[in-house]
């Protein structure tokens, strides 16, 4: 991890069958809130779902374990978990590193 502790987090997401639009929706309504934790998005990207892929994948940074930790357990967030059941099947978070582009 670097020196100043900042996490770089990729986030996989499947949604259930025909929940597509609605875990898009879900997800718009929670990843507002990052901002009040210090998070934020820095990338967000759709796919298809075929073959296994996910819907979604997003990529987010934070400014330390604290602050991921506040945003999991933000009571907003939590009050949007039957939501999230409904339409997201899976979902997978792990912390990542940013390569440099190659020229």
């Amino acid at each position: 991890m670097p020196a100043d502790e900042s996490l770089l987090l990729c986030c996989l997401l499947w949604a259930h069958p025909g929940e597509e639009a609605a875990m898009s929706a879900y997800e718009d309504r929670v990843l507002a809130l990052l901002g009040t934790h210090g998070g934020e998005v820095l990338e967000r990207l759709r796919g298809d779902g075929a073959a296994g892929h996910p819907h979604e994948v997003q990529s987010f940074r934070f400014p330390n374990q604290a602050s991921l930790d506040a945003y999991l357990h933000d009571p907003e967030r939590l009050a949007l978990a039957d939501e999230r059941d409904r339409v997201v099947a899976r979902t997978e978070l792990f912390p990542v590193e940013r390569l440099s582009p190659r020229a």
